[in-house]
């Protein structure tokens, strides 16, 4: 137990406390804004926003720029979502007798599978080229080389090995968290999914970085994407029903 403690606790005995405030805060508004999402509350935006500005800095200290990368990202789409949640369409689009509706949950169709697809495969291979330009990942393997490497050293069983490696998993995050929050702006179910892969392999990598509340923060991120698909499919269960 004490040995766990001290995991958790190693990276911040030298850490700033004004970082230490820094990252609690972000992940304190990072878990308000998910459970606004869950709840289909518009607030999930600005929230999300100052938990996503925080990190962007945090993140630019720390030298993580595919974590830097997402945060950025994040915040653009929180401004798009925010606008897209807002926004007043026609009622004959969603079919209700109001005169005016906000856009509803829905599935993804064919094209917004594409798309979404499409964001994580560019994500994920621009995130690599700038992984290996700033030498993050090693740049003088090849595509089998890389694959070989990363394997070799997620199994071999050693923490420090591991951690060499956990660039190789961000490429992976980074891809499927674009994809999510641009799913989670345009209210597709499926953004839910996508949090509920990238939380599962995002939270041993925080802890592994040393940045326990993050970690911790993606835990309950987790349990409230499993509960948010829970309820955003109830919603759209009724709606089959009426």
């Amino acid at each position: 137990m004490n040995d766990l403690i001290d995991f958790f606790l190693e990276p911040y005995r030298t850490a700033s406390i004004l970082h230490i405030a820094l990252e609690f805060t972000a992940a304190l508004f990072g878990v308000i804004s998910v459970f606004y999402a869950k709840k289909e509350n518009i607030l999930v935006f600005p929230t999300g926003i100052i938990s996503t500005g925080i990190y962007v800095y945090l993140l630019s200290q720390w030298n993580l720029y595919g974590d830097l990368i997402i945060n950025i990202y994040y915040t653009l789409m929180s401004i798009y979502g925010w606008y897209m949640w807002s926004k007043i369409i026609d009622s004959t689009i969603v079919g209700t007798d109001d005169k005016h509706h906000h856009i509803p949950i829905s599935r993804t169709d064919h094209q917004d599978k594409l798309k979404a697809f499409g964001i994580f495969l560019s994500t994920s291979i621009f995130v690599i080229f700038v992984y290996r330009y700033y030498n993050v990942m090693p740049n003088d393997l090849n595509f089998s080389e890389s694959i070989n490497y990363a394997y070799s050293y997620m199994t071999s069983g050693s923490l420090q090995k591991f951690r060499k490696i956990t660039p190789f998993l961000d490429t992976f995050t980074t891809g499927i968290f674009f994809a999510a929050m641009w799913l989670m702006a345009n209210k597709k179910i499926e953004n839910w999914t996508f949090w509920i892969v990238g939380n599962i392999v995002s939270i041993p990598l925080y802890f592994v970085k040393g940045y326990g509340f993050t970690g911790i923060q993606y835990s309950i991120f987790l349990i409230l994407a499993i509960l948010g698909y829970i309820e955003w499919k109830k919603t759209l269960d009724k709606k089959k029903l009426t």
